[in-house]
């Protein structure tokens, strides 16, 4: 009776074994690269998954959207600048089957390719591209590393540069350049005024010169605005042909 109730429990510990060996459970963003005798017979998943022991192997996928950090690197631009460029990397497995099969560590392969890629496509651009056109660059390096990683299952979907660093000296010169524009848009502001203010001066003398009644009033204006100031002393220019303009003068005239 003994000997039966030991046989009983160990057939029920196998079977449990056996279970336990067997069942798979996938998440809903989950899947099963399935290996029998070492040769890939599927992807399954998600839900609920049954291997059977040591004939078959899986290996899970996540194809979730998973986000890598490139390390600065260092970048030489086209115009001979020496700049540090760090981006941050979004991906995501599309085929399961070729990212397991495909490439030994696809994180690692993604990583090291960002890299290469990141420094070769900022390499061929200048420094002012570099700062002023970031989401050109960042579309340039999605497109070449979506275009090479699609044979590994994995779609690139955005690649973001967060971070260009100079060293000192550039960002003194960058300053100094700066400045220097900002002086130039200055000056031609300011001559620009000055033809502006020249025209309409040369404007309102024609308008004054068609009607020498509109240059007394403009006198008498001035001379108004000269003796509203708190002075004691008040000088005033008096053209000669205004004179002429008087009543009495005009008498002595004729």
């Amino acid at each position: 009776m003994m000997l039966e109730y030991l046989t009983y429990a160990s057939f029920a510990v196998i079977v449990i074994l056996f279970l336990a060996s067997a069942i798979r459970i996938l998440r809903e963003y989950e899947r099963g690269v399935v290996f029998t005798l070492g040769r890939f017979t599927g992807v399954k998943g998600p839900g609920l998954i049954i291997l059977i022991p040591v004939v078959q192997q899986m290996v899970k996928a996540d194809l979730r959207v998973m986000v890598q950090v490139v390390p600065p690197q260092d970048v030489i631009s086209r115009d001979n600048v020496s700049v540090k460029v760090n981006a941050v990397l979004y991906f995501r497995i599309i085929d399961p089957e070729r990212a397991i099969i495909k490439v030994g560590d696809y994180m690692a392969a993604t990583s090291q390719l960002a890299q290469t890629t990141l420094r070769s496509v900022l390499g061929k651009h200048e420094l002012d591209e570099m700062l002023a056109e970031r989401d050109r660059l960042n579309a340039d390096v999605q497109e070449i590393l979506d275009q090479q990683t699609d044979v590994w299952g994995i779609k690139v979907t955005t690649v973001e540069i967060k971070d260009i660093d100079l060293n000192e000296t550039m960002v003194r010169a960058i300053a100094k350049q700066a400045e220097a524009e900002r002086l130039r848009r200055a000056k031609v502001i300011n001559a620009m005024g000055e033809q502006q203010a020249a025209e309409k001066l040369v404007e309102a003398g024609r308008t004054l010169a068609r009607e020498p009644q509109a240059m007394q009033l403009r006198y008498f204006a001035a001379l108004h605005d000269i003796a509203g100031e708190r002075s004691s002393t008040v000088v005033f220019p008096l053209p000669m042909d205004l004179l002429g303009h008087l009543p009495g003068r005009r008498n002595e005239a004729t």
